[in-house]
């Protein structure tokens, strides 16, 4: 039980080695936890689409309506992609690749694998990746 609650409390530091069993631990916590909150969401939104699933006798009620059931088709769309990228995150951490930049090699800094768990490049390469992709869509 007590270290249950240290768990809880443990926040990865700079001061520790890299991707030690504890850090691990701490990010597959933290992604399986994310993931239930989706699936746990989605399950939610389920439910309330097939409960608003009755016919509206007004058009406009029933355009609305259908617009709104996109929108949270689109958004549950994006919640399936974001639960394969956190699967992927929990692959690389049974692997050990996890935190490190799929481009560099490099570790991925703790505060940005905290804020995004799902990180697989590191800031600097990040932001190249975008510039690339900036300078090509402009085209």
């Amino acid at each position: 039980m007590a270290a249950d609650i240290a768990a809880e409390n443990y926040r990865p530091s700079e001061d520790e080695p890299f991707m030690n069993d504890r850090q691990k631990e701490y990010f597959r916590r933290k992604l399986l936890k994310w993931k239930e909150e989706i699936l746990q969401e989605a399950r939610e939104t389920l439910a309330a689409l097939q409960a608003e699933s009755e016919n509206h006798a007004d058009i406009a009620d029933r355009a609305s309506s259908e617009t709104d059931r996109a929108i949270e088709l689109r958004a549950r769309d994006r919640q399936r992609k974001l639960i394969a990228k956190i699967e992927s995150a929990l692959t690389r951490i049974d692997d050990g690749s996890y935190g490190y930049c799929e481009e560099t090699g490099d570790p991925i800094s703790l505060k940005r694998l905290d804020a995004r768990p799902i990180a697989t490049l590191s800031i600097e390469a990040q932001e190249r990746h975008e510039r690339r992709e900036r300078v090509y869509r402009d085209d």
